[in-house]
């Protein structure tokens, strides 16, 4: 009861380093299409490529990523992250944008096609993790094939059991991530959105076969098998559901 206790108090004491850190927000953005004529996957790849990336980076903020969808529900889609280092960033950005005129031009452009360029889009807003206060871009992109990209969410039972995943998170989860060559990408906790409350979070793999051996070894690995350990920290406690999407970044995606 005393090991129980004591790491129950690591875990919640999470929050009060979360403060000590600057933890950017993350939009993430998904773009539902349909087959048809109207090739919608062009014209909003197009559109991001040559409107939205840049107009982003224009008005601070940070593009993170584009992808298709490769395994997952309501295909076809495209995702798109965009990073901000505060909300009120986020509102900046949003307001430079209304000025921007190549970025009205690249609106207008996506527009002007016949029927629809896509179905819908939904975004969601994130808070960065302590342990991961920025998205992670790699910087030996342009000399090796493009990888492939988890997108998983964790959907908790309520705030508090949210509140001990992202300790579990910040004090090890991700840590051994990292060691076992993962690559986690960002992680954060949904403000807006649906499904909440969740953490929300991206590793990324050389293959499919790559992926499926590195939560193999995640699996067995003692250190997340500690950590995992107390009653309170088991999954039926503090995650209700979980879902993953497989993804592969778009030619121009700074993420690949």
């Amino acid at each position: 009861m005393i090991a129980g206790a004591a790491a129950m108090s690591a875990l919640l004491s999470s929050s009060a380093k979360a403060a000590e850190v600057s933890r950017g927000f993350l939009e993430i953005t998904t773009w539902r299409l349909h087959n048809s004529d109207e090739d919608q996957a062009k014209r909003v790849s197009g559109y991001l490529e040559g409107g939205l990336f840049p107009a982003l980076t224009r008005a601070g903020a940070r593009p993170v990523g584009a992808f298709s969808s490769l395994i997952g529900p309501d295909g076809p889609s495209l995702f798109t992250i965009a990073e901000y280092t505060s909300l009120a960033s986020l509102q900046e950005v949003l307001v430079r944008l209304t000025d921007d005129k190549e970025y009205d031009k690249a609106s207008q452009a996506l527009s002007a096609g016949s029927g629809m360029p896509f179905v819908t889009m939904e975004s969601s807003l994130f808070h960065n993790l302590a342990v991961l206060p920025q998205a992670v871009l790699p910087t030996d992109a342009s000399s090796r094939p493009a990888r492939i990209f988890e997108l998983r969410t964790y959907q908790s039972q309520s705030m508090s059991a949210r509140q001990k995943k992202a300790g579990m998170f910040n004090n090890g989860e991700i840590g051994v991530f990292q060691r076992l060559g993962m690559r986690p990408v960002f992680i954060g906790e949904s403000i807006v959105g649906p499904r909440q409350p969740n953490i929300t979070y991206m590793l990324s793999f050389d293959n499919l076969d790559g992926r499926e051996q590195h939560w193999k070894a995640f699996g067995s690995d003692p250190e997340w098998k500690k950590l995992s350990a107390p009653p309170e920290l088991k999954d039926a406690q503090i995650v209700a559901n979980i879902s993953n999407i497989l993804l592969h970044p778009l030619a121009f995606s700074p993420l690949r």
